[in-house]
């Protein structure tokens, strides 16, 4: 550029672009930090729906498994009951054999009571039978026989209702066989589905405690990405506030960029109008037609009105229309 120096022009902003070329390169690499957290955190986001897909399909496993580790408890204390209640029913024929009383003096349980008129009955009636007696003892011993039975019959229903098994009561000895019998079956059952339920809830435990751990690998994989969305917030923040500054040093390169092109432009017209000579200067033409309107003359090169009137006519009239000749036509406005 025309009289001026190169450094006039780059000095003055050469630490304000440096400045901001510094602080672009911090803006790129935070955002490519910030890009890289949102990548990781999308990452994280997608291992935690696949093992929360996993964890949705094991829990629909676990209840088909709790299910079936409920079915067998329930066989179980089935079993169990069976067997404590034949064991019940078995203590009252050993107490009715051996002839016992509950303690503190109650009465007899209702099945030894049952039992007991069972017996009775059937031995009144075969002596009844097979004994010849007076019509009185007959008498009083269908009266005792029918009580017997009414007595028989109001019991019936609380013996069947604790009744495990059907057994003969006439016969205790048979009877406590088949029960004894009876309840080792039901124990060995009870036994078996508890080695059953055992066996299922060792399976079932293992699945449980996948399912924490899916259930913790979910958690981790969230927390995971929300810290690194948390993350990239931060860095997004810190962009937006060094952008501020970024676009402080840009508005103030700009303007002392479009100063510099106008002091330029002033300085080129300056200068292109300093180097004009008479002839090109519209002003200098204006100026000369002016005169000639005004005093009839023209002043060239110094040349004075006194140095005019010292000519002769006939030089001053030479002169005038050489002078003319050299101005060229004027045109008048």
């Amino acid at each position: 550029m025309r009289g001026m120096p190169n450094d006039a022009v780059e000095s003055p902003d050469a630490e304000l672009r440096e400045e901001l070329s510094s602080m672009e390169a911090r803006v790129r690499k935070m955002r490519d930090n910030r890009n890289s957290m949102r990548e990781q955190g999308k990452a994280m986001a997608k291992k935690r729906n696949a093992v929360q897909d996993q964890y949705k399909e094991h829990r629909e496993k676990l209840g088909l498994m709790k299910a079936e580790l409920d079915a067998i408890h329930a066989e179980r204390n089935l079993h169990r009951a069976k067997r404590d209640a034949i064991n019940a029913q078995l203590r009252d024929l050993f107490s009715q054999v051996k002839g016992r009383r509950g303690e503190h003096g109650e009465k007899k349980s209702a099945t030894a009571e049952y039992s007991q008129l069972l017996s009775q009955i059937n031995n009144l009636e075969e002596q009844f039978q097979t004994t010849s007696s007076s019509t009185k003892k007959e008498k009083e011993t269908m009266e005792r026989i029918k009580r017997m039975k009414r007595r028989a019959d109001e019991l019936e229903p609380e013996v069947a209702k604790f009744e495990m098994v059907a057994v003969d009561l006439s016969n205790l000895d048979e009877a406590i066989a088949t029960l004894k019998a009876e309840s080792d079956e039901a124990h060995n059952l009870f036994v078996e589905a508890l080695k059953r339920a055992d066996e299922k809830w060792a399976e079932y435990k293992e699945a449980l405690d996948h399912r924490d751990f899916l259930k913790s690998e979910g958690d981790r994989h969230h927390n995971e990405s929300v810290e690194f969305h948390e993350k990239a917030n931060v860095i997004h923040a810190k962009i937006e506030e060094l952008m501020v500054n970024v676009n402080k040093a840009r508005d103030q390169l700009n303007m002392a960029r479009r100063e510099r092109e106008s002091w330029i432009t002033d300085h080129n017209k300056a200068v292109k109008a300093e180097m004009k000579t008479g002839a090109e200067s519209d002003e200098v033409a204006d100026m000369l037609v002016e005169s000639l309107l005004s005093e009839g003359e023209l002043l060239f090169g110094g040349v004075g009105r006194d140095d005019n009137a010292n000519k002769s006519k006939r030089g001053s009239s030479s002169t005038k229309k050489k002078n003319m000749r050299r101005m060229g036509p004027i045109r008048r406005r």
